[in-house]
């Protein structure tokens, strides 16, 4: 009861958009006494909301606090369902594990898990994610799309138009997508997405989206071995960057996307991609599990996958690859 009480209190503020609401208003808002009104703002001042309180106007939010809890998150919230229940933890091994076990257990679709900190964070390939406390983005998505089992990876593809819209959203710069999930600023790592899913036989129960946003890191919070590879909106903007403004963005713009997905199908964001992507129309270099191919990056298909022409005029089609520019 406590926790739906503060989020309709957080959803009245954020309906005020800054304007003061009064004791009764929030109250009736609410459906419970003055008194209880009153606790609740005291409970969120003891989170680091700063609350102006004036008599015959009532209570404002004049600053929030820099963290990434779930009432943080919920103001200025505008989605309809995707965020609209939070789960956050301090500190985990993993969002997408909490998320995968929570799915199970049949939680909404929409539910999005976040954490300070990951002590086991991973990305494609099960390659190591480093997420040091109090400085980016870490979270997944719990999504229950009625969709054909081979259309799955598209939902990667959605994500990173998403992710690229956010972060031009939310500061000056203008990031480009490398096939399939990574997010580069000047050429270096800034966001990786890991989609993983739950099916049986040939139906989807749910896809569970992890995202990592590198915000507010600093060269030196970068392992030495990654330091020439990866970076943060911090770094390239020069300034500090609200992560729950991130977060609020990436879901604002995500929902979006997801939502024109299921009503008009993969067309659309595929045109978005392609205009973000870093590789399209030049020469690289696809790693693949068994081969290395060379050639020119055409774009992707309707199903998300990447076509290269070689040298000889043959398309190949790439599912799954590590791509590098090429230098010729």
């Amino acid at each position: 009861m406590q926790s739906e009480v503060r989020k309709k209190l957080i959803d009245a503020f954020t309906a005020a958009n800054g304007d003061y609401l009064s004791g009764q208003y929030l109250a009736e808002y609410i459906g419970c006494s003055r008194t209880a009104v009153w606790k609740h703002i005291e409970e969120l001042r003891k989170h680091g909301f700063e609350l102006e309180a004036i008599q015959r106007k009532g209570y404002r939010i004049v600053k929030t606090p820099d963290q990434i809890s779930a009432d943080e998150i919920r103001l200025g919230l505008t989605t309809n369902f995707l965020g609209q229940s939070i789960h956050y933890q301090e500190s985990v091994d993993s969002t997408q594990k909490i998320a995968k076990t929570l799915s199970y257990e049949n939680a909404p679709e929409g539910t999005v898990v976040i954490a300070e900190q990951q002590l086991s964070g991973r990305g494609r390939m099960n390659r190591i994610w480093h997420s040091p406390k109090y400085t980016g983005v870490w979270m997944s998505m719990i999504l229950r799309p009625n969709i054909p089992l081979q259309k799955a990876p598209q939902l990667t593809l959605i994500t990173a138009v998403a992710v690229v819209q956010a972060i031009q959203e939310v500061s000056n710069l203008s990031p480009k997508i490398k096939w399939p999930n990574d997010i580069l600023l000047n050429g270096k790592k800034v966001t990786g997405i890991l989609t993983e899913l739950q099916a049986e036989a040939d139906q989807i129960f749910a896809i569970i989206i992890g995202v990592g946003i590198n915000v507010n890191q600093q060269l030196e919070d970068y392992p030495e071995e990654i330091q020439q590879i990866a970076t943060s909106l911090a770094i390239e903007s020069g300034e500090k960057i609200s992560r729950a403004q991130v977060i609020r963005s990436v879901l604002s713009h995500f929902e979006k996307l997801y939502l024109l997905y299921l009503e008009q199908g993969f067309t659309p964001i595929k045109l978005l991609w392609e205009s973000y992507a870093i590789s399209i129309g030049k020469s690289i270099i696809a790693r693949t599990l068994t081969d290395n191919i060379r050639g020119k990056a055409l774009g992707i298909t309707d199903d998300g996958v990447l076509m290269i022409e070689d040298e000889a005029g043959v398309v190949h089609h790439v599912y799954s690859a590590d791509i590098d520019l090429s230098e010729n």
